[in-house]
């Protein structure tokens, strides 16, 4: 089965963002702006020693087709301002959804009386001025979708049918969505930085149901981008669900066993998202990481690379600065299988004693670097043992990294994929799964903010009848 393709086919200033950010808004730039200063000088005067705020509005659709007919029509719009003072180094924070005065008066008293309640915390406090993002830099991160419902639904419906005629074997569908949101924003702090800019994100997806009794079989596939103009074709996604769903028709469960698991490129990139939470500050500072003070140590395989790359135009992760107001930066994680960097945000940094890495909210655009293998050759490179391509449970023990899913997939012999499997557990620990990584494929996929290839690891106890 051949993946579908997708088609070929935000300014910030003071890093605020201005051009086409009205487009569908009913609040524009400016007047973000004007809220978050309004914010801040209210917060002067009730003897806030400092102060940040973030002003947020978005709206979008989602219309769902099942079985050929309207399932549900979907419509949102929602707005939020939150505000957190600081009184020396006693921190409150509060929120609203009026952007009233007298609202965002009400949110900063709440805010002032939290923090006066509050224990000093010596680790509080706005960043280093000198790390906040002081340039304009437009990562192309706003493509507002203005399709009507009806052709929501009619692109919904050639999706779904284009499962339905794979072959009579899809019984049945849990249907197929095309959704839409936008959204912009203004992030300011007293110590003069304000940014923002708007945000798109758009995506098409199809569920269905192959075989019939005991040997039903679910599966689905989707495709999500910032420009719809690079969804994927929508019959080419339900085609593909349809295939997927097929394939595992007449599953087994198999022996317990110990073999090389190759996790597909969709489960690579949540594996890469345990390698965030774990490496992340919140994880390091509480010490329940298995990879607390891991710097410099190699904690993946020789051949793998990691990277960061918060500019990427268009990337899901894409961002100039963090939740902090921080500027981001490109760097190296993992270089060799030595980890380089830790994912910290101010607060997180200073409880460790080190700098902030530009990552409070979390990565931004995380990239396993793949081989030349494509996902036929990764296949033949591991041999024997276990495809994987659905996990099911949470399973992670972060603090000693034992990790433990249910599981299903295929059985390789040779190469060539035998039969698909059901119904068992995989079970391993991250840090051996991180070194035993054998090869990391070409066949490289962008599931939010994580892109990488399929991953084959040398060996997991698989426990099944």
């Amino acid at each position: 089965m051949q993946r579908p393709e997708n088609s070929e086919q935000s300014n910030v200033s003071n890093n605020v963002q201005s051009d086409m950010s009205t487009q569908g808004f009913s609040y524009n730039d400016e007047r973000l702006t004007a809220l978050a200063e309004q914010v801040l000088d209210y917060a002067r005067t009730r003897g806030a020693t400092a102060c940040e705020t973030d002003v947020s509005e978005g709206y979008g659709q989602a219309v769902t087709v099942r079985k050929g007919e309207v399932e549900t029509i979907e419509y949102n719009r929602d707005k939020g301002l939150g505000v957190t003072v600081y009184v020396g180094q006693q921190r409150g924070h509060a929120s609203t959804s009026d952007f009233s005065a007298e609202a965002l008066r009400a949110a900063v008293d709440a805010a002032i009386s939290i923090a006066r309640l509050t224990a000093a915390d010596p680790f509080a406090g706005l960043p280093d001025p000198a790390l906040l993002a002081r340039e304009p830099r437009d990562l192309d991160l706003f493509h507002p979708w203005e399709i009507s419902v009806e052709q929501s639904i009619e692109m919904a419906r050639e999706c779904e049918a284009a499962a339905f005629r794979v072959s009579p074997e899809i019984r049945n569908s849990e249907g197929a969505t095309i959704a839409t949101h936008s959204a912009h924003f203004v992030s300011a702090n007293s110590l003069g930085f304000m940014g923002g800019f708007s945000t798109s994100r758009h995506s098409l997806s199809c569920a269905v149901i192959a075989g019939e009794g005991d040997q039903m079989q679910r599966d689905d596939w989707y495709s999500s981008k910032r420009d719809w103009r690079e969804l994927a074709d929508p019959a080419a996604v339900g085609d593909y669900a349809a295939r997927r769903a097929l394939s595992r028709v007449g599953a087994v469960r198999m022996p317990t066993c110990t073999v090389p698991v190759l996790f597909e490129a969709p489960l690579a990139c949540g594996l890469l998202g345990n390698f965030v939470y774990a490496a992340s500050g919140g994880s390091l500072y509480r010490k329940s990481s298995f990879l607390l003070d891991s710097l410099g140590e190699q904690i993946f395989a020789p051949g793998v690379r990691i990277s960061e790359r918060p500019h990427m135009p268009k990337g899901m992760g894409s961002t100039p600065f963090d939740d902090d107001g921080v500027a981001t930066h490109e760097r190296e994680v993992v270089k060799k299988g030595v980890l380089q960097g830790y994912f910290l945000g101010t607060y997180s940094a200073r409880k460790l004693g080190m700098q902030t890495t530009g990552n409070a909210g979390g990565a931004h655009n995380l990239i396993m670097h793949g081989g030349k293998r494509d996902f036929d050759a990764m296949l033949k490179h591991m041999g024997r043992g276990l495809l994987v391509t659905e996990v099911l449970g949470q399973g992670v023990n972060y603090v000693t990294g034992d990790y433990s899913r249910g599981a299903a997939g295929y059985w390789v012999e040779n190469g060539e994929i035998v039969c698909p499997i059901q119904e068992i557990t995989i079970a391993g620990n991250l840090r051996d799964m991180f070194r035993g990584i054998v090869d990391v494929g070409a066949d490289t996929m962008i599931r939010g903010s994580k892109q990488s290839g399929s991953i084959l690891i040398d060996a997991m106890r698989i426990a099944g009848e």
